[in-house]
């Protein structure tokens, strides 16, 4: 078996078109075993289009998409059976308790998660006798991710999954991604939480007016590692008229205004070491204002999106 047939998730040239509109431009993607994968995108860029397109419930104007082995628009029960879907709004789950929201949702999987190991691990055991209605947003999104998990799917979509949860509560939510991963399952993550793909994605892909400008191991996108570090601080004493010490080779002073000295590097630790020394030779024992910033995945999210918006739109 090929990689490409063994991976849960492989689309190549997936389009969606309304009209003369086209939502979504060619999209490929592969989502390996066992990853949790994030797709990252601004509002209307098509990530819900491109998920609803891999769980089933919406056709696609073209393209190939195989998901578990099979081509979603074919819908087969036992193929839907394997999937366990999040949707981004909350269910309505009117007069009916916790427990029996998840009792009834179990019932239509062949070999669905006790009801009492799910209720658990979404935090709502001391909730399961109320009634759904009565529950505040956070433990009705909770509820949402009981109702995808319980049938102990081998794919899990996952769309802004945390949404309206308080830290605590999402905390839980990540323990249970992290679980789910743990067993092996693999995870689809919409989210405009950044720190939240951070903490679980180990690949994520970015759409843009209905294209991917770019796919790869989070702590790579957008050049990550290849983009230099910038070290600031304030030059106070002796520091203030004295020149810069040698500096490794591959740092830059990018700036020098009002005291502020600002570098860029791709060794910020041996650029610190040259510094330290310089400092204390000048009767500086701290470097006031002293900063380390590396390109954080906001800043390298956001670059992405500003450079392929107009471009694609």
């Amino acid at each position: 078996m090929s990689d490409d047939q063994a991976n849960p998730i492989r689309v190549r040239g997936l389009r969606k078109q309304y009209g003369s509109s086209h939502t979504l431009r060619g999209v490929d993607l592969d989502v390996r075993p066992g990853e949790v994968f994030a797709l990252l995108g601004p509002n209307g860029a098509g990530k819900t289009t491109t998920v609803e397109i891999l769980e089933g419930v919406r056709r696609r104007t073209g393209g190939e998409v195989q998901v578990l082995g099979r081509d979603p628009a074919e819908d087969s029960p036992r193929w839907r059976a394997r999937l366990g879907i999040v949707p981004q709004t909350t269910g309505a789950y009117t007069d009916l308790t916790v427990r029996e929201v998840v009792e009834h949702f179990a019932s239509f999987y062949p070999a669905p998660l006790p009801a009492d190991q799910v209720i658990g691990m979404v935090g709502l055991g001391k909730q399961e006798r109320k009634q759904a209605q009565t529950l505040s947003g956070g433990q009705l999104r909770r509820l949402d991710v009981a109702v995808g998990v319980v049938g102990d799917p081998d794919l899990i979509f996952l769309d802004e999954p945390t949404t309206g949860l308080d830290p605590e509560a999402r905390a839980e939510a990540w323990d249970l991604v992290r679980y789910f991963a743990d067993q092996g399952k693999t995870t689809v993550l919409t989210t405009h939480y950044l720190d939240e793909v951070e903490a679980l994605a180990q690949r994520a892909a970015v759409i843009v007016a209905g294209a991917i400008v770019e796919t790869g191991a989070v702590s790579e996108l957008g050049g990550r590692r290849e983009v230099p570090a910038t070290v600031s601080f304030t030059a106070t004493g002796g520091l203030s008229a004295a020149g810069l010490p040698e500096l490794p080779p591959d740092t830059t002073v990018d700036a020098r205004t009002d005291d502020v000295i600002t570098l860029r590097t791709h060794g910020p630790t041996r650029a610190l070491a040259a510094l330290l020394p310089w400092a204390a030779e000048a009767g500086v024992g701290e470097l006031r204002d002293l900063r380390v910033h590396r390109p954080t995945l906001e800043d390298v999210y956001l670059k992405l999106i500003r450079e392929n918006q107009g471009e694609l739109s």
